[in-house]
C-alpha cells in the first residue's frame, strides 16, 4: 500500500517513547472504531479462535498409539504425522495473501476457523490412514491460513492496543494448545475408551466458535472496509526486506525451540532417572507458566522503544534452562521447565514483532505470512536431527549442546528483528 493509506501502529502507553505519529484518518481499510463493548466482544472473538488453533495438533499426540493401532499405520506414517502441522502451516500461510485478494481478513479468519472444525470433526472417522492424514490437512491448513490473518486482525481492530491484544491472543494459543493435550485422554476415557470420539469432541468448540466469527466478521467488514488491495504484492515484496527474514529466522528458531521441547523434555527427564508420572508434570508446567508470560510478553514489548534486548534476554533464558537439564536434571527439575517455560515467551514476543515491524495492515499480511511460512520451514528439521542424535548416542550431551548452539542465530535474529525499523523502510516505502 502507498504512504498515503498508512496507519502506524501505536503501543499501549500513550506516552511510551516510540509513540509513533498521530494516525491517518483515510486509512479506513486498516482501523476499526470500537466501543468499549465491541471491543470486549472482539477481544472474546479472538481468545475463542486462539484457543482452537492448537487442539487440532496437540490432541493427536496422547492418543498416537491408540490412533495407530485404529488405522494399522505404520511408524514411518506416525512421524510424519508429527511434522504433518510444519509442513501444512507453511503451504498453507504462504498462500493468505493471495486469498485475499479475493476477500477480506475477518472474513477469512471466518473461513478458516470453518476449515478447522471441519477438518476436526471428520478426520476421526476416516476409515484409513491416508483420508486421515488428508483431513487432517483440512484442519491444519486452516490452522495455517489463520495463523496469518490473527495478527492482521489485532491491527485493524487494536492500533492502539496490539501488545496487550497480541498477548491475549497468544495466551489463547497456549492455553488451548495445554488444554487439549492434558484432557484428550480423559475426554476419550469418558467417552467410552473411543479414541475417535476423543478426538472429534474437539469440533464442538470450534464450531461454536465460527457461529460467533461469523457475526464478527460481517461487523468489522462493515466498519473497516473490504479487502487489503496491497497484500498481495506486500507479501511478494517482502523477501527483499533484511527485517523480514529477521523475523523469520527468529520465528523458526523458536519454533525449533519449542518443538524440541515439548517432544523431548520427559524423556530427557525419564533418563536421568525420574519416574514417567514426574516426567508428564514437568512437561506441563512448561505451557502452564507459557499461559500468563504469553500476555505479559507483547504488553511490556509494547512499551519498549526497542525489543532488541528483551528478545535477547529470553533466549539466556533458553541456555540456563538447558543447562540446568544437561548438567542438574535431578536437582530442582522443576525450575529449569520453568526457566524453558518464561524462554519460550519470544513466541508471543515475535507475533507483536511481526505488527510492531509494519506500518500498514498490508505490511502485516505479507510480514506474517513471509515470516511464519519461512520460520516453519526452517523448524521442520530440529525435531527430526534431535532424535536421531538422541538415538545415535543414546545420551543427550550432544542433542542439547546443538539446541544451545541454535540459540546464537536466535539471539542475533531476535536483536535484528527487535530494532525500530519497518520493512517498509527496507523497501522504500515512505
Amino acid at each position: 500500500m502507498s504512504s498515503t493509506g498508512d496507519s502506524p501502529v501505536a503501543p499501549d502507553a500513550p506516552d511510551a517513547p516510540d509513540a509513533p505519529d498521530p494516525p491517518d484518518e483515510r486509512a479506513s481499510d486498516d482501523r476499526v472504531a470500537l466501543s468499549p463493548l465491541a471491543g470486549a466482544i472482539i477481544m472474546a472473538a479472538l481468545v475463542l479462535a486462539a484457543f482452537n488453533l492448537r487442539p487440532a495438533v496437540t490432541s493427536v499426540g496422547p492418543v498416537l498409539e491408540e490412533i495407530r493401532a485404529g488405522l494399522d499405520m505404520s511408524a514411518t506414517v506416525a512421524g510424519l504425522l508429527t511434522a504433518l502441522p510444519a509442513v501444512c502451516f507453511v503451504a498453507f500461510g504462504a498462500l493468505a495473501p493471495r486469498m485475499l485478494t479475493k476477500t477480506f481478513p475477518s472474513r477469512l479468519v471466518w473461513i478458516a476457523l470453518a476449515a478447522v472444525t471441519l477438518g476436526l470433526a471428520l478426520r476421526p472417522f476416516m476409515p484409513g490412514t491416508a483420508t486421515f492424514v488428508l483431513v487432517s490437512c483440512l484442519a491444519l491448513g486452516g490452522i495455517g491460513v489463520a495463523n496469518i490473518m490473527m495478527p492482521v486482525v489485532v491491527r485493524r481492530a487494536f492500533p492502539n492496543r496490539v501488545g496487550s491484544a497480541t498477548g491475549v491472543y497468544s495466551m489463547g494459543l497456549t492455553l488451548g494448545a495445554a488444554v487439549a493435550a492434558a484432557t484428550t485422554v480423559p475426554l476419550t476415557e469418558a467417552l467410552g475408551g473411543n479414541w475417535r470420539w476423543g478426538l472429534a469432541a474437539w469440533a464442538i468448540p470450534a464450531a461454536g466458535t465460527v457461529l460467533l466469527w461469523m457475526g464478527v466478521a460481517r461487523w468489522i467488514r462493515q466498519r473497516a472496509g473490504g479487502r487489503l488491495v496491497g497484500a498481495r504484492r506486500g507479501g511478494l515484496a517482502i523477501r527483499r526486506s533484511r527485517t523480514a527474514w529477521a523475523v523469520a529466522i527468529l520465528f523458526g528458531m523458536q519454533s525449533t525451540q519449542a518443538y524440541v521441547t515439548m517432544g523431548w523434555v520427559p524423556q530427557i527427564y525419564r533418563d536421568a532417572g525420574l519416574s514417567a508420572t514426574y516426567a508428564g508434570v514437568l512437561l506441563a508446567l512448561i505451557p502452564a507458566v507459557g499461559v500468563p508470560t504469553a500476555f505479559v510478553v507483547p504488553t511490556l514489548a509494547a512499551r519498549m522503544r526497542s525489543q532488541s534486548g528483551l528478545a535477547v534476554g529470553l533466549t539466556a533464558l533458553g541456555v540456563v534452562g538447558y543447562l540446568g537439564m544437561w548438567f542438574l536434571p535431578t536437582t530442582l527439575p522443576w525450575l529449569w521447565v520453568v526457566v524453558m517455560g518464561v524462554a519460550q515467551g519470544v513466541f508471543p514476543l515475535t507475533l507483536a514483532i511481526i505488527v510492531f515491524r509494519t506500518r500498514s495492515a498490508a505490511g502485516v499480511v505479507g510480514l506474517s505470512s513471509f515470516g511464519q511460512s519461512v520460520g516453519y520451514l526452517i523448524s521442520i528439521p530440529g525435531p527430526i536431527v534431535v532424535g536421531a542424535l538422541y538415538g545415535a548416542t543414546g545420551g543427550w550431551s550432544l542433542a542439547l549442546g546443538l539446541m544451545i548452539a541454535l540459540l546464537i542465530p536466535q539471539a542475533v535474529a531476535g536483536a535484528l528483528a527487535g530494532r525500530r525499523r519497518h520493512v517498509e523502510d527496507d523497501l522504500g516505502i515512505g
